[in-house]
């Protein structure tokens, strides 16, 4: 916990816990369903791993979390007070993506927009058997530039190495303009009318592909004028 700030007020007592550096977001995390430690590391992956895993003993100490250990299985879960975080992150949410609007390019990483699109998958929509979707982003480094989301009825994996697989589309965008999408401010149709993304494949699959994902509630909230 954060030192304290030496007042009765409950503001000041909650801040003491959650406003430590990644803290917040390592509840992000929980709040979506991550719950392993790898699973964890890739929704933050500038974030070391010796210091998630002082996060994430402080936060089972403050009776955030849950550690569940079954064999070798170990999962992070949420206390029913770890819950009653959820409206707070999705307030944060929809506070940020109205009033914060400008992005820096160190802003722009794909491993994370790709692990948070691989969570919004409605695999109700995309068709039955394997689909694997590679985005191709020519404007960032070589080793950060493909990505695949290997989708199928049970799961969606991501992969920054090729996984073998035939293909069925490929979306190629700047990481800015995906980005743009993902975050509601730039629809997937004026995206595509407009070049900033393209998708290559069978013409009905081309059309599927922005029904293969749900976009995250905070990408609809109104921006201001």
């Amino acid at each position: 916990m954060g030192s304290s700030y030496h007042q009765f007020c409950p503001v000041a007592k909650a801040v003491e816990l959650l406003d430590e550096r990644w803290t917040l977001l390592v509840i992000r995390e929980l709040v979506c369903g991550t719950e392993r430690f790898n699973e964890l590391r890739r929704g933050l992956p500038r974030m070391s791993p010796t210091l998630l895993s002082r996060r994430l003993h402080q936060l089972t100490h403050a009776g955030i979390v849950e550690r569940h250990v079954k064999d070798n299985d170990v999962r992070y879960v949420l206390t029913q007070a770890g819950h009653e975080l959820r409206p707070v992150v999705e307030a944060l949410a929809a506070w940020g993506i109205r009033w914060i609007g400008e992005l820096g390019d160190e802003d722009l990483d794909p491993k994370l927009l790709l692990w948070d699109m691989h969570r919004n998958v409605d695999r109700t929509a995309v068709p039955d058997g394997r689909t694997v979707i590679e985005f191709q982003f020519p404007d960032v480094p070589p080793n950060s530039r493909r990505w695949w989301l290997v989708i199928t009825s049970d799961e969606v994996d991501v992969c920054d190495t090729d996984p073998g697989h035939a293909v069925t589309v490929t979306v190629t965008a700047g990481v800015r303009s995906m980005v743009e999408v993902w975050r509601g401010n730039l629809s997937w149709s004026d995206a595509l009318r407009l070049h900033a993304v393209e998708v290559q494949g069978p013409e009905a699959l081309r059309r599927a592909v922005p029904r293969w994902f749900t976009l995250p509630e905070w990408a609809s909230v109104p921006r201001p004028a």
